[in-house]
């Protein structure tokens, strides 16, 4: 079974052609989708709903908006308990503007086969870049990965991209490990979990990806300032 795990938060706008990629990812394979509608206010949970109601689809509201990483905490606990997932099931994470390119996703989940516990998509591996992004957001993105890389010895390119598949059974090891699997609610949780997984000695490999901002509508959810200071406090307290 493969389950796809998408917060969304105000996202109306790009969840047509969303649900028609989701559709169509990865035929005659089980596919179960969760989204995680933090607390938006253009109807974008009822949205999706909705557009796959021919699917397996659940679809879980935050009464608060809270942030990405406690939308996939929640949704992975969800995927975990209350659809019983099994170890060697996987689950997919991507954005829900459409940025994540569903091209790659293929190839990504064929590397499930090689033993692989978590599958990166990566802007910065060789083969993959940046479309239509501000010259700010590169460099601040690369001199964040940069310093995380130097700060905790580590080897992966990226470090905060939404794109990932991980197996059932990584998540298992890194909950009964850590009790939790993200503390972070904003966007460094997806950070934080990366390296929760690298001391479990995950198997990690990284597909390349240009991540393409123009099918997006509307404008990104990331708050840059705010997810720079984000990235100093956890440099200073990372929490584990």
């Amino acid at each position: 079974m493969i389950y796809f795990l998408i917060p969304i938060f105000n996202e109306k706008d790009n969840l047509i052609e969303l649900s028609n990629t989701l559709r169509l990812a990865y035929p005659g394979e089980g596919k179960t989708f969760v989204f995680v509608d933090d607390c938006s206010s253009d109807d974008s949970g009822a949205t999706i709903k909705e557009l796959m109601a021919n699917e397996q689809v659940h679809v879980l509201r935050n009464e608060v908006n809270q942030g990405p990483g406690y939308s996939f905490n929640r949704g992975f606990n969800y995927i975990l308990d209350d659809l019983a997932a099994e170890p060697h099931d996987h689950v997919v994470t991507l954005e829900g503007d459409n940025t994540s390119d569903p091209g790659i996703l293929n190839v990504m989940l064929e590397l499930r086969n090689f033993g692989f516990d978590l599958i990166l998509a990566s802007p910065y591996a060789q083969g993959g870049g940046f479309d239509e992004t501000t010259f700010f957001r590169k460099m601040s993105s690369f001199a964040a990965n940069i310093m995380l890389r130097l700060w905790f010895d580590v080897k992966v390119l990226t470090l905060s991209s939404f794109y990932r598949i991980y197996s059932v059974g990584l998540l298992h090891d890194i909950r009964n490990n850590y009790g939790v699997f993200m503390k972070e609610k904003g966007f460094i949780s997806k950070v934080e979990i990366l390296i929760k997984a690298i001391k479990q000695h995950a198997k990690i490999i990284e597909v390349p990806m240009v991540l393409n901002s123009t099918k997006r509508k509307g404008k990104s959810k990331m708050k840059v300032f705010k997810t720079i200071l984000s990235y100093m406090r956890f440099f200073i307290k990372p929490g584990f």
